[in-house]
């Protein structure tokens, strides 16, 4: 018994998915998901008290507003009443985040171009028979004179 014929957008998924541009992407998502972890335990757990230490001991996860009119000491009290908030200080912290990851992967890009452009700048072949005939028959046109 033949098995049935696999669909043409079948095949072009396996290839899609194959490619190492593919592969490549899903590992950096991965490593970037790790690296997030890192982030936000550095942010949470170093900078912000750090910052808050100079602004006077705020604690931005505390900085918010309960829209139901009621006063609540803490995020965490509120969220256990139930109440909306519009959480500010979480706010603050997802954009050090961000500001942090944005520095960090320009730094990891500057660096990884400057590899490259190191790499290829030692790789360069040197130039085939064809390229330095060429390159003779272009010197010795120029040597002539015009007529």
């Amino acid at each position: 018994m033949a098995l049935p014929p696999v669909l043409s957008w079948v095949d072009e998924f396996r290839a899609f998915i194959a490619r190492g541009s593919v592969v490549d992407l899903a590992v950096g998502v991965i490593i970037g998901a790790a690296f997030g972890g890192i982030v936000t335990s550095l942010v949470k757990d170093i900078l912000n008290p750090i910052i808050g230490v100079f602004l006077g001991g705020v604690d931005f996860t505390n900085i918010f507003i309960p829209l139901n009119g009621k006063h609540y000491d803490t995020l965490e009290l509120a969220r256990t009443a139930g109440a909306p908030t519009v959480n500010v200080g979480l706010f603050i912290n997802a954009v050090i985040q961000f500001l942090i990851m944005a520095f960090v992967i320009f730094w990891v890009v500057k660096a990884v171009s400057r590899l490259n452009l190191r790499d290829l700048g030692a790789a360069a072949a040197p130039p085939t028979k064809t390229e330095t005939l060429l390159t003779e028959i272009r010197d010795l046109l120029k040597q002539e004179p015009a007529a």
